[in-house]
């Protein structure tokens, strides 16, 4: 089995498969938006703000209220809310604006990224500056953008009628299709920015990384749903789980049932599964991790897998710590600032994994590095 550096030559690449460097800036543009529409997000979910808009307005939702008689409008809108009615009641219009804010911010920014992809996309297809394999891959990269925006929709609906909260399961789906977009994103403009990056053939490495790739995947999921059902507010210790390893209620065979899965806000054994399945991941992950690291480092790689590895292990170790210190000081609330950097540090992480994949991709059946190029 090979372990050499099958390198892919500069001198090989054509003109046509060159992408203009305003291409590639608008690529690198919009990743960074996403990532931080993905950071918006979870500012705008751990301070409440997510249900304090009740209507998906797209055109006239750009606008935020100009007037006090518009202010009052959308507050009476929020007060017929069950998230008002079971916990906000008596809330002052000043906290109330601090929480519509952050929704109309997320919604702002979402609404800004459309224009960001979709004039200069114009500009590019007017310069004949993008050729077709690229064309379709940012057409899959405008369905998702429009099935994250749908199911952000679904996702507030769910917590607009009998709930004070959106529902878990449906903010997971809303995060890990936020994603999935943005891993997308990523490998394309990847593939756009870094043709040149040396390409390493090796099964081992390959499936390694795959592996990590899973497990970080299934990682993100499950903190979806940890954060969705707040369940670090019922756990908040480390290592143990209030005094236990393995919390009492997971052990009593009664609790498993299809109801405390479905209806996981009334009563504790949902958060403790989800919590411990979340630590549980995290060691796994951790130890995969590890052994990868040190078994790829005895290999000959290149150098910017080597640099993958060392940025893979600094921010797994981030990334734990970030976690660790988030739920213990989940004392009667989620901390935003350390909740935001956890979720934003899986995206790093993420973008870390596919940098590494990245190299390990396979190239060996395209004629020459034209039509490499030309199938990302």
């Amino acid at each position: 089995m090979s372990t050499g550096v099958a390198s892919v030559e500069k001198d090989h690449l054509s003109t046509s498969t060159r992408y203009p460097s305003a291409v590639k800036i608008w690529l690198i543009i919009g990743l960074v938006m996403i990532f931080f529409q993905v950071v918006i997000g979870g500012v705008t979910r751990l301070t409440g703000s997510g249900l304090s808009i009740t209507k998906w307005e797209i055109v006239t939702g750009t606008f935020p209220p100009m007037s006090a008689a518009q202010w009052e409008k959308e507050f009476d809108l929020y007060k017929a809310t069950p998230q008002y009615e079971k916990i906000n009641e008596g809330m002052s219009m000043g906290d109330f604006k601090f929480i519509y804010f952050w929704e109309y911010f997320h919604r702002l920014w979402a609404r800004s990224m459309g224009f960001v992809f979709i004039i200069p996309l114009f500009i590019f297809w007017r310069k004949k500056w993008i050729d077709r394999p690229l064309y379709k891959r940012l057409g899959v990269v405008f369905l998702l953008a429009a099935l994250v925006a749908s199911f952000g929709w679904i996702m507030v609906a769910s917590g607009l009628i009998n709930r004070p909260w959106v529902n878990a399961y449906k903010l997971t789906m809303h995060l890990s299709l936020a994603f999935i977009l943005y891993s997308y994103l990523l490998w394309t403009t990847y593939g756009a920015t870094l043709p040149h990056l040396k390409v390493i053939n090796n099964r081992v490495l390959k499936r390694g990384i795959l592996l990590i790739l899973g497990v970080l995947s299934l990682q993100i999921v499950l903190g979806g749903v940890v954060s969705g059902m707040k369940a670090g507010l019922f756990y908040p210790t480390w290592p143990d789980m209030n005094g236990e390893w393995i919390p009492a209620v997971l052990l009593d065979g009664n609790q498993w049932t299809v109801d405390n899965f479905v209806q996981y806000d009334k009563g504790l054994f949902m958060a403790a599964f989800i919590q411990l399945a979340h630590r549980t991941t995290a060691y796994v992950l951790t130890i995969i991790v590890l052994a990868y690291f040190f078994r790829a480092r005895k290999m000959e790689v290149s150098a910017g897998f080597k640099l993958g590895l060392n940025m893979l292990v600094s921010m797994l170790v981030i990334q734990v710590l970030l976690g660790i210190f988030t739920l213990i000081n989940s004392v009667g609330s989620i901390p935003v600032g350390l909740g935001v950097m956890h979720q934003g540090g899986a995206l790093v992480l993420l973008s870390i994994t596919l940098f590494l994949l990245f190299q390990l991709r396979n190239v060996k059946n395209y004629e020459n590095v034209e039509n490499y190029v030309g199938k990302l």
